[in-house]
């Protein structure tokens, strides 16, 4: 049934016809609020085109849209599933990275988290760690309203070649991965191939899916998450 729902979003997405509804305000890159409509169906959903991306001199230029979709497919990759559905197509602003909206409770974010919730932040963690994530804010974690599902958002900044992990969890500091989350590192591991460097040369750089391999080599190596550097900046500004 999850995946019928899943093919469904997917196909609506891919397919649908973009109607703006406005515009998010609080980003430095371009992002909107739009409705897909397909067949008797609509949706809401998130897109960022590739002309709204402020230049920056660490990434390359247009290139976050392609990263938010390389993003969610490492998460399907490694089972987590917790980046919701994302595509790259056309838009009215043209090509640009188009997601699943998710509705949550703005209140309710990692500042804010009970202590049940944060403890749910563990894969997340290992995540961003994986993928290199220089931006994982406080607002990029979202919990879905009635299911309480776990979401994360806003990965344009990820998979740099560099260490460049700025992050606001950094609860697990010292703390050994444990079997659940190495079983999850592995099962990737078994899976990286030619195949999945396929899957995601569209989106990265021949040597960011090298660099990813390398992390997930590393992380395997000494599982372990680690403490905040002290050579650089470790969290992101703002942190929410």
């Amino acid at each position: 049934m999850m995946a019928q729902v899943q093919n469904s979003i997917q196909t609506a997405l891919e397919q649908g016809e973009i109607e703006l509804k406005g515009q998010f305000l609080l980003g430095s890159n371009y992002t909107f609020l739009v409705t897909v409509k397909h067949e008797d169906h609509e949706l809401p959903a998130v897109y960022k085109p590739r002309r709204g991306e402020q230049p920056l001199w660490d990434f390359p230029e247009n290139s976050l849209a392609g990263r938010e979709v390389a993003a969610y497919l490492v998460s399907e990759a490694l089972g987590l599933c917790f980046v919701p559905l994302t595509i790259l197509r056309d838009g009215p602003f043209g090509p640009g990275s188009l997601q699943q909206y998710i509705d949550y409770n703005p209140n309710d974010l990692y500042f804010t988290f009970k202590p049940a919730d944060r403890e749910r932040l563990r894969p997340v963690a290992l995540f961003d760690l994986l993928v290199n994530n220089a931006d994982r804010k406080g607002s990029h974690l979202l919990i879905q309203k009635r299911t309480r599902r776990l979401f994360v958002i806003d990965h344009g900044l990820c998979f740099h070649a560099e260490d460049k992990l700025r992050t606001v969890l950094w609860d697990f500091a010292g703390e050994p991965f444990s079997e659940e989350l190495l079983a999850v590192l592995r099962a990737f591991q078994a899976a990286f191939h030619p195949s999945h460097a396929a899957c995601l040369a569209p989106y990265l750089l021949p040597e960011e899916i090298s660099a990813l391999a390398s992390r997930l080599e590393a992380l395997l190596a000494d599982p372990v998450f680690p403490y905040p550097p002290e050579d650089r900046r470790a969290f992101p500004y703002p942190p929410l």
